[in-house]
C-alpha cells in the first residue's frame, strides 16, 4: 500500500486515509491505485463489516491532480472510474469522513460512498462548468439522487459551493459534526454498523443501492435472491439465539 493512502483496520471498520495533505488530497493515479486496493481488501476480508474513507490534513479531497492530469496522467481506472471506486463503489457500506473542502471529483468520492459525515464547516461542490468542464466521475448521476432534482441542477450548472449545513438540511449529508471531528462521527456510525451481522449488513445495502433500477416484474425475484442466502445463514440462526440468549451476537459471516 503506496503512503499517499493510509490504511487501518479495527473491530470490524476500514479506515482509509488520501495522505496528500500538501496537495489537498487531490487524487493522481498512485492514489487512485491504492485506494481501489483498500476497498478490495475491504471487501474480501471476512472480518471487515464496513469502510470509512477520509483526507489528511483538515481535507477531504479537492478532486483530481491537475498538474498530474497536465502531464497526461488520470486519477481515475479504466472500468472502476476516478479515485477507483466511483464507477465500482465496493459491495460493503462505506461511509465518507468529510473535513473542508470535497469539491469536483471529491465530491463525487462522497457521493460514491454510502453515508456521509461531514464537519460543519465542510464544504461541497462541482465547479467544473466555471473551468469550461464536466463532472465525468458520477457526480451528475448521484447527486439528484441524494437531493431535489431542482437544487442538483442549480450546483452542477452553476458551480457554486454546497455549504455542510445546507447538505444535511437536504439529506445529502447524514451527519454532522464539530470541525475536526468528522471522522470520529463517521467512526461511530461504522462500529454502529459493524456490530451488526455481516451477511445482512452487505444484502441490506445491495437492496437499497439497486432496488430503484429494478423492474416492477423484477424486484421481488431480486428481494429474495439477495434475502434468502441471509436466511439460511449460521449468522441468521446466531441472531435469533443470542436474541432469545440475551447476550452479543458471535457473527462468522456465513
Amino acid at each position: 500500500m503506496s503512503d499517499l493512502v493510509l490504511t487501518s483496520f479495527e473491530d470490524g471498520v476500514a479506515v482509509v486515509t488520501i495522505n496528500r495533505p500538501k496537495a489537498r488530497n487531490a487524487v493522481n493515479r498512485a492514489v487512485a491505485d491504492a485506494v481501489a486496493e483498500a476497498v478490495d481488501q475491504l471487501d474480501a476480508r471476512d472480518d471487515l463489516v464496513v469502510g470509512v474513507i477520509t483526507g489528511a490534513g483538515g481535507t477531504f479531497c479537492a478532486g483530481a491532480d491537475l498538474k498530474a492530469l497536465a502531464a497526461g496522467e488520470r486519477s481515475g481506472i479504466p472500468g472502476r472510474g476516478f479515485c477507483g471506486i466511483t464507477e465500482t463503489p465496493p459491495a460493503k457500506p462505506l461511509i465518507a469522513a468529510v473535513e473542508g473542502y470535497a469539491l469536483g471529483g471529491g465530491t463525487e468520492l462522497a457521493l460514491a460512498c454510502d453515508l456521509i459525515v461531514a464537519s460543519e464547516t465542510a464544504k461541497f461542490g462541482l465547479p467544473e462548468t466555471k473551468r469550461g468542464l464536466i463532472a465525468a466521475g458520477g457526480g451528475l448521476v448521484r447527486l439528484p439522487r441524494r437531493i431535489p432534482y431542482a437544487v442538483a441542477m442549480e450546483y452542477a450548472l452553476t458551480g457554486a459551493f454546497l455549504d455542510a449545513g445546507r447538505a444535511y438540511e437536504l439529506g445529502m449529508v447524514n451527519a454532522l459534526t464539530p470541525q475536526g471531528d468528522a471522522l470520529e462521527g463517521a467512526l461511530a456510525l461504522a462500529r454502529e454498523i459493524a456490530a451488526n451481522g455481516p451477511l445482512a449488513v452487505r444484502a441490506s445495502k445491495r437492496i437499497v443501492a439497486e432496488s430503484a433500477d429494478w423492474t416492477a416484474d423484477e424486484v421481488w425475484a431480486r428481494n429474495r435472491a439477495a434475502c434468502d442466502p441471509v436466511f439460511a445463514s449460521a449468522d441468521a440462526k446466531e441472531g435469533a439465539r443470542a436474541f432469545a440468549e440475551k447476550r452479543a451476537p458471535r457473527w462468522i459471516g456465513r
